[in-house]
């Protein structure tokens, strides 16, 4: 493992135990503190995919490189063992001529003293088997020298095979660590999410009590009007629905990202009715309206009169279209544990 590699897989390490000892000292509820934390790991987490991406791309060209070295080096051990061949051929040609041409010599000289008509003629006869024979030792010597290339080859090809493994394992190590990283945020963004529907549902339930004792035998809320009258804005369901499928963002208000109050603000304001971003300030704004009296449009509130801590949009058949949480997107809903509903 090399110094570069260290110190990327020290800065993950680091990162990701700051992201562990956090504690958000702004925010008084634990809902808000877990959801900032969420909210925290998921921008980390973008983070963390992006190096991992790029690790397990090096990695890839790494072992890519490798597997090239390799062929190259089996293609030149299939040369080496061609010239190898060649290179005996070529000896064993050579030498069967020089002792044929020997053995020759010594019965035909004579004869080829007497069939010359001059000295000339026959130092031209002999120059010709010794140019035959320089021909034979210079193709011995190209073969040879072809030889010793290719195994120079092959001595550079071994040291690129044994940078290439070493870059495969370096590559291997840092792959694995950015893998780790993703996988110990994910675990602790799937702890902050159920430590969230936990204090959720427990809100819920402790809201619906309440609500149901404030009810009492009326089925209302203390100066609660069942139905405020007036058609409301079922228009803006028709909205709402144009943005299913919308990332959850902490505080959006847009089409790139909402959150609950966000989304609400959002589809009203379409309609030219300007809304704050909260929903407690939304539900104090909007006629209450009781649960079962709601109409396609009417906003429901979750938490009770005092603090509103999620808010959707009342589609019919008790769904709602909402923004619900982090990791999450605009989808419709149960409206099951909500307190109250609004109207405009």
């Amino acid at each position: 493992m090399n110094g570069r590699q260290r110190k990327f897989i020290l800065l993950l390490s680091t990162t990701f135990l700051t992201l562990l000892v956090f504690t958000p000292q702004a925010f008084s509820s634990p809902l808000s503190q877990t959801k900032v934390r969420l909210h925290q790991v998921m921008q980390h987490l973008d983070g963390l995919y992006q190096k991992s991406s790029m690790a397990v791309e090096r990695y890839d060209q790494a072992t890519a490189k490798l597997a090239t070295v390799k062929q190259s080096i089996t293609q030149n051990e299939q040369m080496l063992k061609i010239a190898q061949f060649n290179l005996s051929k070529s000896k064993a040609d050579l030498v069967a001529q020089v002792v044929t041409a020997y053995k020759e010599r010594q019965v035909d000289f004579l004869d080829v003293l007497l069939s010359t008509n001059s000295f000339d003629q026959l130092v031209s006869q002999m120059d010709v088997l010794r140019r035959v024979n320089t021909q034979q030792a210079q193709i011995v010597k190209s073969v040879d020298a072809y030889k010793l290339e290719i195994a120079d080859r092959s001595l550079k090809l071994q040291a690129d095979k044994k940078a290439a493994v070493a870059l495969v394992a370096s590559a291997a190590a840092t792959k694995a660590a950015a893998r780790s990283a993703v996988d110990a945020a994910l675990q602790l963004r799937d702890k902050y999410k159920q430590q969230i529907n936990s204090i959720e549902a427990a809100a819920a339930a402790a809201a619906k009590a309440r609500a149901q004792q404030a009810l009492g035998n009326q089925g209302l809320p203390p100066g609660v009007t069942v139905d405020p009258g007036g058609p409301g804005h079922p228009e803006v369901v028709a909205i709402a629905q144009q943005y299913l499928g919308v990332p959850y963002v902490w505080g959006g208000a847009s089409p790139s990202g909402f959150d609950c109050s966000g989304l609400v603000m959002y589809c009203y304001g379409k309609i030219g009715i300007s809304l704050p971003h909260g929903a407690t300030d939304q539900q104090h704004m909007s006629q209450p309206v009781s649960l079962g009296s709601l109409m396609p449009g009417d906003m429901v509130f979750f938490g009770d009169a005092s603090y509103s801590y999620h808010v959707g949009i009342y589609v019919g058949g008790g769904s709602m279209i909402a923004a619900p949480h982090t990791g999450a997107v605009v989808s419709y809903c149960s409206i099951s544990g909500a307190w109250i509903g609004g109207r405009l």
